[in-house]
This record gives structure tokens, C-alpha cells and sequence, in this order.
């Protein structure tokens, strides 16, 4: 039970970051579910604090989940262009 409620904070993370850029993170859910683990192993980097939620420390990985999806979003326009 535990790894479902890990993917739905993953997925929920993603999905708010996305919401707060005003992008959306490509896959749908997975891709949501994937932005919100690799935010959450950038925000591991700024450290434990907040509160844990799934195994998530949550305001971290909110914040590394907005660097990722800015950053991946940035790349994909990026490589758009130049396509």
C-alpha cells in the first residue's frame, strides 16, 4: 500500500508543479508521476523539511518538481526550434 500512495504524492507533486508553471508536463500521468520523483530527488538536495507525506518531504520535492518541470519544459521548446 505503501508504493501506491508513493505514486499518487509522486503524481500529485507533478501535477501541482505543472499547474503552478502553467505548463504541461509531457506523458500525462506518468510524466507527472515521474516529475514529481525526480522533484522530489532535487528537492532531497535542499534537504528534510515539511511534511512527509507518501516518503515525500512534500515542500522540497514541490520546489525541485517546479525546477525540473521549468527546466524540461525549457529543453523541449528548446529542441522544438531547432527541429
Amino acid at each position: 500500500m505503501g508504493f501506491i500512495w508513493t505514486l499518487i504524492i509522486g503524481g500529485i507533486i507533478g501535477w501541482l508543479a505543472g499547474l503552478v508553471l502553467g505548463r504541461d508536463v509531457p506523458g500525462g500521468v506518468i510524466g507527472n508521476i515521474i516529475a514529481g520523483f525526480i522533484g522530489a530527488w532535487i528537492g532531497s538536495l535542499l534537504g528534510g523539511f515539511g511534511p512527509v507525506i507518501g516518503g515525500f518531504y512534500v515542500l522540497p520535492a514541490f520546489l525541485g518538481a517546479i525546477v525540473f518541470v521549468l527546466i524540461l519544459s525549457l529543453v523541449l521548446r528548446m529542441i522544438r526550434r531547432n527541429a
